[in-house]
């Protein structure tokens, strides 16, 4: 009879059969609907066979039908192979120990290399994943996604344009690509202070070159504030048609006031989510779909809830197993209802515009009034035009082309 598939996960035993005809034993185990398998006969009187470990009730239930006699020869299967692991603790113990620290030692991070970038850039680099954890030592387990790292780094570091952030095994690997960042040509040589935008003067620092604007005059984008053609004094007409002025390169600060048109619309009624800071983490083994909680048991005291789940495979030397690490953090909320009179949804659109309009200019600008040309109320919402008037730099350097 062929092997019973799987016996050696169930177990198998050899029995010896010895009396008259030992075949017609088994015989009477297989009309009995017992498997038997790799029979052999070891004399006249003798004869073995295997069967499966929990059909040994009824071997022996048959054997006190009969006047053979039955011997149990050699055990096999992994029943029996757990059995004599028990029996030497030291072993199994030692053989855990050796599997966890494995275990431990493959989720530990020991090298993160960074490529393509300058030394400036590597170094901001390293300095934002310390702040994520991330670094030889840390446990990559209860790190975020390389996904999420990624997104922050480009974020917290603006010379970058793009970073990718890849795990393989023990080791992070980090490709950056920073943004070339074009910077405006300066002008050497002799050169006039234009201006930029329209507007009206309100100071002047020069420090060379020759004004040709006042305080209180208004300009037009490309007007010449500075200039960097100086006559000398006493010269002759002739001495001046001749090519006997002196250039320079103009240097100074014109501030003007400009005036920018912007619109903004603010909602009567908001409603948010507010944190609260109150936070609950729970671990879990994940098998698939199933889980095996191993720390925070229970159900969270919190009303409302905001959940964050952070998976992290589990890694033996270099292969992914299918289990994983999850990181199940809970934080309480609260949902808040806000609603604004039509006064406080003004206030709030004057200073987003403020806010937003500063952005699009220079970090020296100062805002100096604002005006409402127009308030409107449709759907909930407060619609405002405003006019901001700002105090500027509105200089630029522009080359002196002496052959004119």
């Amino acid at each position: 009879m062929k092997k019973i598939q799987g016996s050696y996960i169930t177990g198998n035993v050899t029995i010896l059969v010895k009396g008259n005809m030992p075949e017609l034993f088994f015989q009477k185990c297989v009309k009995r609907g017992i498997p038997v398998w790799e029979i052999k006969k070891q004399g006249k009187m003798e004869c073995s066979g295997k069967i499966r470990l929990h059909d040994i009730k009824d071997i022996k239930r048959i054997r006190r039908e009969t006047n053979y006699k039955i011997t149990f020869i050699e055990k096999s299967g992994t029943p029996f192979l757990f059995k004599r692991l028990t029996r030497r603790k030291e072993i199994v113990l030692g053989l855990l120990i050796s599997i966890i620290l494995i275990i431990f030692l493959s989720n530990i991070i020991w090298e993160v290399k960074i490529t393509n970038v300058s030394k400036d850039i590597e170094k901001k680099i390293v300095k934002q994943l310390n702040n994520y954890g991330v670094h030889p030592g840390a446990w990559s387990l209860s790190l975020e996604p390389t996904s999420v790292i990624q997104q922050k780094l480009v974020k917290d570091i603006p010379e970058l344009l793009w970073v990718g952030v890849d795990k393989k095994g023990t080791t992070y690997f980090l490709e950056g690509v920073e943004k070339s960042i074009v910077k405006e040509k300066e002008v050497h040589g002799p050169r006039n202070l234009v201006a930029t935008k329209k507007g009206v003067i309100k100071n002047m620092y020069v420090s060379k070159g020759l004004s040709k604007v006042k305080v209180n005059d208004y300009v037009e984008p490309g007007d010449i504030l500075v200039s960097g053609k100086i006559d000398s004094i006493g010269d002759s007409d002739k001495k001046k048609k001749e090519g006997k002025s002196k250039f320079v390169a103009s240097e100074g600060e014109v501030i003007a006031e400009t005036w920018y048109k912007t619109k903004v619309t603010v909602p009567l009624e908001a409603n948010f989510e507010l944190l609260t800071g109150e936070k609950e983490k729970k671990y879990s083994l994940k098998f698939g779909d199933f889980k095996i909680p191993i720390w925070g048991f229970g159900k969270s005291e919190f009303k409302n809830i905001h959940k964050e789940l952070n998976e992290n495979p589990i890694h033996f030397f270099k292969w992914t197993l299918p289990i994983h690490f999850v990181e199940t953090t809970l934080s309480e909320k609260t949902y808040n209802k806000v609603k604004r009179t039509k006064e406080e949804a003004i206030k709030i659109g004057i200073k987003q515009a403020k806010s937003e309009l500063l952005l699009r200019l220079q970090s020296d600008a100062k805002i100096i009034s604002e005006k409402i040309l127009q308030e409107t109320t449709e759907n909930g919402k407060v619609k405002l035009i405003l006019y901001i008037t700002v105090e500027e730099d509105i200089t630029k350097a522009e080359p002196i082309n002496q052959g004119d």
